[in-house]
């Protein structure tokens, strides 16, 4: 995954292959799991992820079991694939667990609100979006990666945004635009990694690549955010007052708040790994809770002062369950809350269960036969170009997993592209253009449960502006329609 968690890359995932399966019967639990999923939302709405969206997901783990013990697929391998695919998300669900600590103790010490009073007095309705996207772009590039830009600015532009009066959905939408754009490029990303080992290339000639297709993306992607912005009614500057004289009131402001995001944000680039990065940031937070914000931290207890008790139980609650710090403000109540720890268990819920569909897919084969299919129907290069989106894009439905989205159509499409004459840096990128920045448009996917989780912005309110990751793939089918920089692997002769 993107969020360079120092998870296994799983380079050497091993594909299940069955002979014997159809690609009707490989779609039927897809098919199934679709039609539920969409009944189920109907019904339940935004309440859906609160836990039968989870059930849906076994039961669609359910019908594709069926369908492998009539195709005489073992119990045993099935629950073998479903238990790799959990244990590969272990780095995932630790992390999800420290995010939410750190959000805690990042409220607490004032870090978040910090952040929220000197963004409302630079970043204006006006130009909050396209800013959103170019803040979280930078931070991506620099770190490598897109979740750790969620957990940090990214929340704190989700409450300067709604702060503002916009709307949760678009200001998520522009953080995961400019995230997933640095996550894509950086060096230090995951997945810009492992494309090009999947494919067969080389890393820098990887990213040089992508910027053909990457950089007209996020222009059009800032566009749309620039236009937007001119069209937001904007607050008042009564009320921006209003909301600045309350953070002013509640908590104690200065510039040395920004320590603690600045030595995340360092160890992150210097390749700590992020569970110590955050573990770090999380126990900063809390130091710096008690220097600078002892009444707030002695008010979760109810304490009148604080004391080493009520310090202790004031930090922990913050860390691990429901705290809320009250102002004057109606607009900022909400906004000054935080779930923890516990906040985080519906995500992890989510994650699990869909590892358990994904799992299943996988033991019975029908990963490795809808992949094989698409393949089938690449008889020209955009036809291979379109079958390699659509790979990606099946897998991070069904497999609910951006490594697999990028592994299994990388080993697949490799010698297409090669016996085509094309250059791996075809592959390398179309697998970027469409597993790496798709994920996250996927509420199932580890990617879209975990960034949904952290913002607290359901995929379904943010898909439509997240514009960078959905129009990436189109870009790319362009260029491969037009024959636009299309990489040949040997330099043609002059006739």
């Amino acid at each position: 995954m993107q969020q360079s968690t120092g998870e296994d890359h799983r380079e050497n995932e091993n594909i299940v292959a069955n002979k014997e399966l159809s690609i009707l019967e490989a779609l039927i639990p897809v098919i199934a799991l679709v039609a539920m999923l969409a009944y189920n939302v109907y019904v339940f709405g935004d309440d859906a992820l609160s836990g039968s969206n989870q059930f849906i997901l076994l039961l669609g783990g359910t019908v594709a079991a069926i369908v492998g013990f009539l195709n005489k697929i073992t119990y045993q391998q099935m629950i073998a694939e479903v238990a790799e695919n959990i244990r590969s998300t272990t780095g995932a669900l630790l992390i999800l667990l420290m995010v939410g600590a750190l959000a805690g103790t990042w409220l607490v010490s004032g870090i978040i609100p910090a952040m929220i009073y000197y963004g409302l007095q630079i970043l204006n309705p006006t130009i909050f979006l396209a800013a959103c996207v170019i803040i979280c772009a930078i931070i991506s590039v620099a770190t490598g990666s897109s979740w750790t830009t969620s957990a940090t600015v990214g929340i704190a532009l989700i409450g300067i945004g709604e702060a503002l009066g916009v709307s949760l959905g678009t200001t998520a939408g522009a953080v995961l635009s400019g995230a997933y754009f640095g996550d894509k490029l950086s060096p230090l990303s995951d997945t810009t990694n492992l494309a090009p080992a999947m494919a067969g290339g080389e890393l820098f000639e990887h990213i040089k690549y992508m910027l053909y297709t990457t950089v007209p993306t996020i222009l059009v992607t800032l566009l749309v955010f620039i236009i937007i912005g001119l069209n937001i009614e904007t607050s008042g500057a009564a009320e921006v007052d209003s909301l600045l004289n309350s953070i002013d009131a509640t908590f104690t402001i200065n510039g040395w708040l920004f320590i603690v995001p600045i030595i995340v944000i360092f160890l992150i680039v210097k390749k700590t790994p992020p569970l110590g990065a955050l573990m770090i940031g999380t126990l900063l937070g809390g130091l710096f809770a008690l220097i600078f914000q002892p009444d707030i931290v002695a008010g979760i207890t109810n304490a009148d002062a604080l004391t080493l008790e009520s310090g202790y139980k004031g930090i922990m609650k913050a860390i691990t369950v429901d705290i809320a710090i009250p102002t004057d403000n109606d607009a900022l109540n909400d906004l000054f809350s935080a779930s923890g720890m516990a906040g985080m268990l519906g995500t992890i819920w989510l994650i699990v269960c869909a590892m358990v569909f994904g799992g299943v897919m996988d033991g019975i084969g029908a990963l490795d036969r809808i992949t094989k299919s698409l393949l089938s129907l690449a008889k020209s290069t955009f036809g291979l170009f379109a079958s390699t989106v659509g790979s990606c894009l099946a897998l991070n439905v069904t497999a609910s997993d951006q490594y697999l989205a990028i592994v299994v159509p990388g080993k697949m499409f490799s010698k297409a592209y090669e016996d085509k004459g094309l250059a791996p840096e075809n592959l390398s990128r179309t697998l970027e253009d469409s597993g790496t920045v798709t994920s996250v448009l996927i509420p199932w996917n580890t990617c879209g449960a975990y960034h949904s989780g952290v913002l607290g912005v359901g995929t379904a309110e943010y898909a439509l502006y997240a514009i960078f990751n959905w129009l990436s793939p189109i870009t790319t089918l362009l260029f491969a329609a037009l024959g636009i920089k299309i990489k040949q692997l040997v330099a043609k002769i002059p006739t």
